[in-house]
């Protein structure tokens, strides 16, 4: 008669220690969105029409937004001792940080396309991974092109804002955070659309209407009356008015505060259409 051993117990399986991150292939969640971002930075970095194209759009918008528009008269409600370039240039900042937002959003598009999400997917790494490190890479992108704008107006241009140095960096810290809360609506977009030429007219159709219809160019109340019922209610304008109240110290600092809510809140609900986007299968 054969006496049939028990069944080996099942080794336990390992428990992540309380507060750390999770653990994948023995790779932490952080440990893998570094890595991812890092691939992409260097993938950017060393291909030059990305560098190049990247260099040249803060510039086109920094030179012919200012040179065009400057040579119109001033509207009733232009602020005093403010020059054009001084008023417009943090409208062109949320400008260029929507831009770059977008880019976050083909970016992952691109991967999609090329395999690496269907090879990601084959492997134990977190779903959240790439979507965050293309958010990072976004995040990178819109701080260089705001130095580089910043940098040009103030050496080319003679931009002298009035605030001081701590005003300014907030007004430009202010605007790399809308591109980065933007990027994850893009990347969210991407998620879903899965195509380049869907999520970039979709960006025209938003961007171009709510720049224009904002405090961008003219104040508000310069704007005919639809339109500036339109521009009061336009997260835009909160945000331009917020960085422009910092760096030409300016009345419009209360807008800052709804400003970053505004960015927090559209960052979170993207951060949640993402993932579940990025789950569906391909």
């Amino acid at each position: 008669m054969t006496t049939q051993l028990p069944p080996a117990p099942r080794p336990a399986a390992p428990r992540t220690p309380a507060g750390t991150a999770p653990v994948f292939a023995g790779t932490s969640l952080p440990a893998q969105i570094r890595i991812l971002t890092g691939r992409s930075l260097r993938a950017m970095v060393t291909d030059p029409g990305i560098v190049l194209f990247g260099l040249i759009q803060p510039m086109v918008i920094l030179f012919v937004l200012t040179q065009v528009f400057s040579k119109m008269g001033m509207p009733p409600h232009f602020p005093e001792g403010v020059s054009y370039l001084d008023y417009v240039l943090p409208a062109i900042l949320v400008d260029n940080a929507a831009q770059s937002a977008m880019q976050s959003g083909v970016g992952l598009v691109e991967d999609q396309k090329n395999g690496m999400v269907a090879r990601l997917r084959s492997l134990p790494v977190h779903p959240g991974a790439l979507p965050a490190a293309r958010s990072l890479v976004g995040l990178v992108r819109a701080t260089v092109q705001v130095l580089i704008i910043m940098v040009l107006a103030i050496t080319v241009l003679g931009y002298s804002p009035n605030g001081g140095a701590a005003e300014l960096a907030l007004s430009a810290g202010l605007t790399v955070f809308i591109s980065f809360s933007l990027g994850w609506a893009f990347i969210a977009a991407g998620a879903w659309l899965r195509r380049a030429e869907p999520l970039q007219n979709l960006a025209l159709i938003v961007i171009f209407p709510l720049m224009f219809a904002s405090s961008a160019y003219v104040p508000v109340a310069d704007l005919p009356d639809w339109l500036a019922a339109v521009a009061s209610v336009n997260p835009l304008t909160y945000a331009i008015d917020a960085s422009r109240a910092l760096a030409l110290d300016v009345p419009g600092l209360d807008h800052a505060i709804p400003s970053v809510l505004i960015s927090a809140v559209i960052a979170v609900l993207g951060m949640v259409a993402a993932l579940r986007g990025f789950r569906r299968p391909l």
